[in-house]
């Protein structure tokens, strides 16, 4: 018998929400437009441009304050244009 797991899951999204996911994030890497991230075990909010799209390690590169975030895509639940 297996021991039940601790571990917090990912939230499971459906097709629809990880395309339109991935369409503000393209949207935005290709018009060079500021990204506020949610990310999965992450408490703080990631702000900053997409710098790129890393298809071979699935990962999206960030520019923040000075330093680039590499987010593996499946972490990130919740991408939007920040309030000014």
């Amino acid at each position: 018998m297996s021991k039940p797991s601790t571990k917090s899951k990912r939230p499971v999204r459906d097709e629809l929400e990880l395309e339109d996911l991935a369409n503000t994030i393209t949207e935005a890497h290709q018009s060079k437009d500021e990204l506020v991230l949610s990310v999965w075990r992450m408490s703080e909010k990631i702000q900053g441009r997409i710098v790129k799209l890393d298809s071979s390690t699935k990962r999206v590169h960030v520019q923040g304050y000075g330093d680039v975030r590499k987010i593996p895509f499946m972490d990130i639940l919740k991408a939007e244009r920040p309030e000014y």
